[in-house]
């Protein structure tokens, strides 16, 4: 695992080696082993490396037998050994062991459809000195992350945000659009960053640079739901097992220590049951647990470790939140709205002191419908009986002469709305905003115009590859919450603690199998995950386990709302500097403050949601803009910050 960073001009010459090692040293936590930096031509390469495969003859960049191709690479590619056979067969030679240099000869046979032969996690970077042409490319489900801008007839790219702006602080200007999607739904989807210039490169989709123009395109999509059901449940049991122990195997290669993270959930327990059947000593394995007593669930993750014999480590926590907050979103490129990003630092931690690399359960949610959210989308009724004229008179008309206080006012806005809308308002702020106006009108204009505020997920409603209504939900989130909050979120901590994590999951032809399952194999009444936790239980996962509420990563944020952290929420976000941003509109933040501190409803989510926006500009932000293009302090900017 890497963090990688370059510069390409358009024209010859130009980039320094100094500036793609400022580059790197902005990432160095994704990378504490080695640096290695490459200039030619106009062109700058550099990579982080976290050394897991051939740890003494991996370095990075990679080159083919003539120098004229390089590589810089993020990520794992795990069918490496059989790609290298093919290639040795072609003539190609290898000087290293390590994964990475596949990517290269496979790139001199096949040019940008070598991704089409990788099976693993990755974000890369290939400059061909022949053509002086640039490929980016990320892995099918955004796993690794991958940023670029164009600035000036140059690309820059990086792992994350701050190597691109350690050498173009002017590219700082944020994206109010983006601003508005985070506050909407907790993350900034894909392609969007919170800067105007800085785009993610979309998950399966490769970007090539040449003579100054950028080229973008898709090399993988999730087939259609639904198109093989299963002859037999026994028959879908037998292949589930297979391709998932199969995902499993082959993210068991490396040269370091490996493990797992264990949250004592289906999805994990499940990982662990299928590692502990392919290795031949026990696994090791991670979970935390708080003091309090209902989000204790170590006892859950020491069921599954005593089932499967692991050398298990846990750790009761009862951490300093204050100063776990704040040092997180001075780290924060983005403003970030999840809070299971501090349960997942933690237990990162934990692992990261004795393996390099852990198996993790995720991506189960998304490929077998286990949020409780769907079971809701597909239990609420649709009222087509009544007229859409009606329902758009009532919101357009209605709806906003009627007092808040008047019961049922946004429920009947709920039930009025079109299913799919509806489950697009579940997962957003809007309907509180439409209550309480948390958001500024300056603000609301500014950012979006007449644009509809949930255009970024309705087009993946729009284009999902289904029929039914749960398969068009979990394509969604595989597109939308899967890459943008889950697998941001467990990169960016995981990360932070030089960690690697690996996710069978997510393995993409595992997915493509699932994906065609249909939605009854997935939610079956009101069994969520339904084969999944059938095959969990073929393992021999406890029953404890199986039959227990889902929790996902709990953690006492409504209690430390209330106590440690109800100091820092008041004085930061009744602080006259946030409410003069103008993002926020002051009486609805009361409002909401008021509320949530009265105990009448619990607005823990939306509160921390606004936490983070505020604190990211406060550090992060800030940060940012008092350094110069040189990488010094801008003094200018400081005293305008009031330094």
């Amino acid at each position: 695992m890497c963090g990688i960073a370059g510069v390409v001009n358009s024209e010859p010459g130009g980039v320094e080696a100094a500036t793609i090692r400022r580059m790197c040293q902005s990432m160095v936590h994704r990378g504490p082993d080695d640096e290695g930096i490459f200039v030619k031509d106009g062109a700058g390469l550099g990579v982080r490396r976290l050394s897991v495969i051939d740890l003494t003859g991996g370095r990075q960049p990679v080159f083919n037998e003539d120098k004229t191709v390089c590589v810089v690479y993020n990520g794992e590619v795990y069918n490496f050994l059989e790609l290298r056979g093919e290639l040795e067969g072609r003539g190609h030679r290898f000087y290293s062991n390590t994964d990475t240099e596949v990517v290269v000869h496979l790139y001199e046979e096949m040019g940008r459809d070598c991704v089409q032969r990788l099976r693993g996690m990755f974000a890369f970077a290939i400059y061909d000195m022949r053509h002086r042409r640039l490929l980016l490319a990320r892995d099918r489900l955004g796993i690794k992350p991958l940023h670029y801008a164009l600035a000036d007839g140059r690309l820059l790219f990086g792992s994350e945000i701050k190597s691109i702006l350690a050498v173009a602080p002017e590219l700082a200007v944020i994206d109010q659009r983006a601003l508005w999607e985070y506050l909407y739904f907790g993350y900034i989807p894909d392609p969007a960053t919170a800067f105007l210039s800085i785009h993610k490169l979309l998950p399966g989709h490769i970007l090539e640079f040449e003579r100054g123009k950028i080229s973008l395109h898709q090399y993988w999509e999730l087939p259609e739901y639904g198109t093989h059901p299963p002859h037999s449940e026994e028959q879908c049991l037998q292949e589930l097992e297979h391709r998932l122990a199969e995902a499993v195997r082959i993210r068991l290669i490396a040269d370091v220590p490996l493990g797992a993270l264990l949250s004592g959930g289906t999805d994990s327990s499940t990982v662990v049951a299928l590692m502990a059947r392919a290795s031949s000593r026990p696994i090791k394995t991670f979970s935390i647990g708080f003091g309090h007593a209902d989000f204790n669930e170590t006892r859950y993750a020491k069921l599954v470790a005593d089932r499967f014999a692991t050398e298990h480590h846990e750790l009761i926590l009862e951490p300093d939140v204050v100063e776990t907050v704040q040092a997180l979103t001075r780290s924060m490129e983005e403003p970030f709205g999840d809070s299971s990003m501090l349960p997942t630092y933690y237990i990162s931690c934990l692992a990261r002191q004795h393996v390099t690399v852990a198996l993790s359960g995720d991506g189960g949610d998304e490929a077998f419908g286990g949020y409780e959210r769907y079971q809701i989308h597909l239990q609420r009724r649709n009222f087509k009986w009544i007229p859409d004229w009606a329902g758009g008179f009532y919101r357009r008309q209605l709806h906003p002469r009627l007092p808040s206080t008047v019961p049922g006012r946004n429920l009947v806005y709920s039930i009025l709305l079109p299913r799919a809308e509806r489950y697009l308002e579940g997962v957003s702020l809007r309907p509180f905003d439409r209550e309480m106006t948390l958001l500024s009108d300056d603000f609301r204009i500014a950012a979006l115009g007449d644009a509809d505020p949930m255009s970024a997920l309705r087009k993946y409603l729009d284009a999902a590859p289904a029929r039914d209504p749960l398969s068009r939900v979990l394509y969604l989130d595989t597109k939308t919450y899967l890459p943008g909050d889950i697998l941001t979120k467990v990169d960016r901590m995981s990360m932070l603690a030089s960690l690697e994590v690996r996710v069978p999951i997510l393995d993409h032809l595992f997915l493509e199998w699932v994906t065609g399952l249909p939605p009854e194999w997935k939610m079956r009444g009101k069994k969520q995950k339904y084969i999944f936790t059938k095959l969990a239980e073929r393992v021999g996962v406890p029953k404890e386990v199986l039959n227990r509420p889902k929790q996902g990563f709990a953690l006492p944020l409504r209690h430390w709302m209330r106590n440690e952290l109800k100091d820092l929420i008041m004085s930061v976000l009744l602080d006259s500097s946030t409410l003069q941003r103008g993002y926020f509109n002051p009486e609805g933040i009361r409002h909401l403050l008021d509320e949530h501190f009265r105990g009448r409803r619990d607005h823990s989510a939306r509160i921390w949601r606004f936490l983070m926006f505020e604190l990211w500009h406060r550090t992060f932000l800030a940060n940012v803009r008092l350094i110069n293009a040189e990488g010094h302090i801008d003094k200018t900017a400081l005293l305008r910050a009031g330094g």
